[in-house]
């Protein structure tokens, strides 16, 4: 494990290297904490170098999913330095996918789905869809939100470990933060310490959205990243021990956690109801994705938001477009979103065996879209079907 070894070293000496430029994190779990002092690397060049000259020793010695993330690592260091390639060859160096996108009519399938799902609880399809999905979720005051969440992480971590297999434990540090960003809630941590901020200025917090998140974040991304940490501590692992937003591992965390629901809690007519809708929006954020990557213009790309998500405001649009188009981490990362939710959305609808399979193989070991189809060969292809 030498190889390994010497990786997470330089990546942890990256890490710390952005972490003091205020550029952002590179690590988003550490499954292998230490108490070494980690000495930042001199520049992002120097990074650059050495990831090179590891990449091709790993060449080398055939080590398949070290070569595989020394491969995220460069496309996404290249790209904070200024290269912008293809969105396709990026997405297939960094999240380990193709970004072919999804036809038309599957879209409208998908939101079709949707809005069955939320005539059955009254909410209608328009402008005024957020505020009566609100209404039927049964808000909740902010300061509720880390008890609710906790305790519907407590009502469903039995069906999850039993769905998953996990034993791994995890302990919980909930947070709030005020921050202009995408995100509404954001999980990091190390080994079996796990965090969740809930980003104030972004989160609506409801009854259903504390069992969406508790599902998504902790259950999902917390026992999932803690069952990591379990397994390297127990044995010698072939994959970086360090998980980081723009490597293959990723269209695994954000798929299964946004579709976790649909495996554990399908009883829950309004999560499900939930899960469908925010699988119909990826589906539309990744035609924008695309679009605005193949030079759409922004009229264009704002109105055919609003036609297919008439619930959408235009500042909501303008981020959205803003966050997957120069942003070097973003424009990778926010593609496994959609890849990842549909994939898993029609693992749901499979039979037990394949669901068994998987669910229990991603708790076991961070896996790539080529290991998760590996394990459901009959499955769509990841990233898009458009035939």
């Amino acid at each position: 494990m030498k190889l390994r070894d010497e990786i997470e070293t330089i990546l942890r000496g990256w890490h710390a290297y952005e972490a003091d430029r205020g550029s952002g994190e590179v690590i988003d779990f550490d499954c292998a904490p230490g108490s070494a002092s980690i000495e930042p690397v001199t520049s992002r060049l120097a990074v650059y170098g050495r990831l090179a000259d590891l990449r091709a020793r790993a060449v080398e010695a055939g080590a398949g999913r070290l070569t595989t993330r020394l491969t995220a690592d460069l496309a996404y260091l290249g790209a904070l330095m200024g290269e912008h390639a293809p969105l396709d060859d990026y997405v297939r160096a960094t999240q380990g996918c193709a970004s072919a996108g999804w036809r038309d009519d599957y879209v409208t399938y998908r939101g079709d789905q949707a809005r069955r799902a939320f005539d059955a609880l009254g909410v209608g399809w328009g402008s005024e869809t957020l505020r009566e999905l609100r209404a039927v979720e049964g808000p909740i005051e902010a300061a509720e939100a880390p008890d609710a969440i906790r305790q519907a992480a407590a009502d469903h971590e039995t069906a999850v470990r039993q769905a998953t297999g996990s034993q791994a434990p995890f302990h919980l540090t909930i947070e709030t933060a005020e921050v202009d960003a995408y995100w509404a809630y954001w999980l990091d941590g190390s080994g079996a310490d796990v965090r969740l901020r809930l980003n104030l200025r972004r989160a609506n917090f409801t009854e259903v959205a504390a069992r969406q998140f508790a599902l998504h974040e902790v259950l999902g991304h917390g026992l999932q990243s803690a069952s990591w940490t379990a397994r390297a501590a127990a044995q010698e692992v072939p994959w970086v021990r360090l998980m980081s937003v723009h490597a293959p591992q990723q269209v695994l965390l954000e798929g299964l956690a946004q579709a976790l629901p649909l495996f554990v809690a399908s009883d829950d007519e309004l999560l499900v109801a939930r899960t469908k809708f925010d699988h119909y929006n990826q589906l539309v954020r990744a035609e924008l994705h695309l679009a605005l990557n193949q030079g759409a213009g922004i009229t264009e790309l704002a109105e055919h938001a609003r036609s297919r998500m008439p619930w959408t405001t235009e500042a909501a649009i303008a981020d959205l477009l803003t966050d997957r188009g120069a942003n070097p981490q973003l424009r990778s990362y926010l593609w496994a979103y959609p890849a990842g939710i549909d994939w898993f959305a029609n693992l749901a609808d499979a039979d037990k065996a394949p669901r068994k399979a998987v669910l229990q193989a991603a708790y076991r070991d961070p896996l790539t879209p080529t290991d998760l189809a590996a394990l459901w060969p009959a499955g769509p292809p990841i990233g898009g079907h458009t035939e």
